[in-house]
């Protein structure tokens, strides 16, 4: 592993993630990010998992969603166990997938399927919050060593750090279009309807209990000239 590269390719890697507009921007730098600096990566992905099931939130390159999708559908694997932090482990290697995995007996013969023949993982988490794994996947044996989890763990400290900054981002900037919207109901209310401030957005309140709605929502419906905001 040459680490000066790899040092000087993180810090042009840090600059993409400060300048990645969104959540999923930043998750696709990421994976993106891990094909292309990871020795013997050939391909790689993001999995969480909400409610039991898996989800895929970034892939670059073959083999990856169908992979999550497999581990969600068999309630096993590696990645799978990783989201779900499985015995608080927090990385995961395959050295040969061609070899049996008891770990994960259904999973491993569907992946040699697809042609997988190592996979190393680490979870993507701050003090605060897990974000799921990120999933490095290779068509030979072998191709991961302790160099490819360390390059694995430098990578995915910058990549967490970035997707909860990214994140706050994200909701900051929907709260922020959230109380415009609600504004411009708020004032079209009060114009059709010769209503005061507090008014409308009772009438925007009450529609939003009474029908289950996010307030945004009954917001938007006003603004895009529904006479009836529900």
């Amino acid at each position: 592993m040459d680490w000066q590269r790899y040092a000087e390719q993180m810090a042009l890697l840090a600059r993409d993630l400060v300048a990645a507009d969104s959540v999923q921007a930043t998750l696709d730098v990421i994976v993106t990010a891990a094909v292309r600096l990871v020795e013997g990566c050939d391909a790689a992905g993001i999995l969480t998992v909400a409610k039991g099931r898996s989800v895929t939130l970034a892939v670059c390159g073959d083999g990856v969603e169908e992979s999550d999708r497999l581990q969600g559908e068999l309630g096993e694997g590696p990645c799978f166990d990783a989201a779900r932090r499985v015995d608080g482990e927090r990385l995961f290697r395959i050295a040969d997938m061609t070899r049996p995995q008891p770990s994960w007996p259904r999973y491993s013969l569907a992946a040699r399927d697809l042609g997988i023949g190592s996979m190393t993982g680490v979870l993507l988490y701050t003090d605060r919050e897990d974000f799921g794994a990120l999933n490095l996947y290779s068509f030979r044996p072998g191709a991961f060593g302790e160099d490819s989890e360390a390059a694995g763990w430098l990578l995915a400290s910058h990549a967490a750090v970035a997707l909860a900054t990214a994140r706050t981002v994200d909701q900051l900037e929907n709260a922020m279009e959230t109380r415009h919207s609600i504004g411009e109901a708020m004032g079209i209310l009060m114009e059709r309807h010769q209503l005061g401030e507090d008014e409308a957005f009772g009438v925007l309140r009450r529609v939003s209990q009474q029908h289950n709605l996010k307030l945004r929502d009954v917001a938007r419906r006003v603004r895009d000239g529904h006479p009836d905001p529900a």
